[in-house]
């Protein structure tokens, strides 16, 4: 029994972890969290002014029909409290709204709906170096109720501004309620994932080019530094983790029957599905080449260390000879032969000489100089 009432005191929504209570009073439209707060009936939005609320609005649509769709840009515990109260979201979706860097995901909590959406946005670059960074991540948290969606926006990327006025260009697919909005922002996040997958193979093609590109010397690629391609790697990594983990919610909403999807949505969410995977597809074959680039590149440098080790030998085994001779005719012995020879100098100077280009010539001949 004790289990069971420490459980909800974890996640009873009137509390804060810090132990202080929410202020469910408020009124949320004193929060500058909410951004937009509309209610929509037969797919067109009804006139309004800043005097609309969540609560408001809420109420306005029980009582005439319709549904509201209110959209939050990084809400404090106390600033989302209120609006939770007032739709009956579940502690731990709520939890997990305020919170960011949630794994995306697909939940049912009793009548709602809640799917978290990683954003991808391709940070334009001029030249790709060891610490660029190439894609920036953002969150969309959307509770999707049978009169109600709320969106819960993280990070500067991905506002829905533009796709809210799309929407309501379009009344007929509007009509069909929350489960239209909410496949359209699944939409326009796999969107985003096209593009900067597109834009992402500009920059691994331009490291592919580089590595095996052939070089200033011996035809070895010497300009590539590994750090520009593990920067890249871990970026695709970073892409990764937005894309895989979003394939089984897609595949839920395209595929199960719930009873809070429209029918003639769900059709719309096996494109959504269809894209993805192969977004899917194209970040774990990034993965897979940049593995072969940065192994390729790897060694390409032990074999320019190779080709640079073998020459230093070579010119090493060539200065060999006339130390040798050096050292031998240096020894200071009195009676050393050709010490008092008149060609003496000049015939140890020439077999030198032909000695060295005799080594010379066979170390060229055989790829060492």
């Amino acid at each position: 029994m004790s289990m069971i009432h420490n459980l909800r005191a974890a996640v009873r929504p009137s509390l804060r972890k810090d132990g202080g209570a929410y202020d469910t009073t408020r009124s949320a439209a004193e929060s500058s969290a909410v951004v937009d707060c509309a209610v929509y009936r037969d797919g067109v939005r009804l006139p309004s002014d800043d005097s609309l609320t969540p609560r408001t609005a809420i109420r306005q649509v029980r009582r005439d029909g319709g549904f509201a769709w209110i959209g939050l840009h990084e809400p404090t515990e106390d600033e989302f409290a209120g609006v939770a109260a007032e739709f009956g979201l579940h502690p731990l979706a709520v939890e997990d709204a305020v919170h960011a860097h949630q794994r995306p995901k697909l939940e049912r909590y009793d009548d709602t709906l809640f799917a978290v959406f990683k954003t991808i946005h391709y940070v334009e670059h001029d030249e790709l170096t060891a610490t660029s960074e190439v894609v920036e991540t953002g969150e969309v948290m959307c509770f999707t109720g049978r009169d109600f969606f709320i969106t819960v926006r993280h990070g500067g990327q991905g506002s829905l501004r533009a796709l809210r006025h799309r929407l309501q260009d379009d009344p007929e697919l509007l009509a069909k309620g929350p489960s239209a909005v909410l496949h359209s922002i699944a939409d326009h996040v796999v969107d985003g994932y096209i593009a900067v997958a597109d834009a992402m193979q500009d920059d691994i093609d331009d490291v592919e080019t580089e590595v095996f590109s052939p070089g200033r010397r011996g035809g070895v690629s010497r300009g590539v530094d590994s750090a520009r391609i593990y920067q890249l790697k871990r970026e695709v990594l970073e892409f990764k983790r937005a894309v895989s983990p979003l394939l089984r919610p897609m595949q839920l909403l395209s595929e199960r029957p719930m009873r809070l999807v429209d029918p003639d949505i769900q059709k719309y969410f096996r494109d959504v599905a269809d894209h993805l995977a192969r977004v899917h597809e194209q970040v774990v074959a990034f993965d897979e080449l940049l593995n072969s680039i940065l192994q390729a590149n790897l060694a390409q440098a032990s074999v320019a260390q190779n080709e640079d080790m073998r020459k230093i030998t070579s010119w090493a085994a060539i200065i060999a000879v006339p130390t040798m001779v050096c050292g031998v005719y240096g020894m200071n012995f009195e009676h050393m032969p050709e010490l008092h020879w008149r060609y003496g100098y000049p015939s140890i100077m020439g077999i030198t000489v032909v000695l060295c280009l005799g080594i010379h010539r066979t170390l060229k001949r055989n790829g060492w100089l």
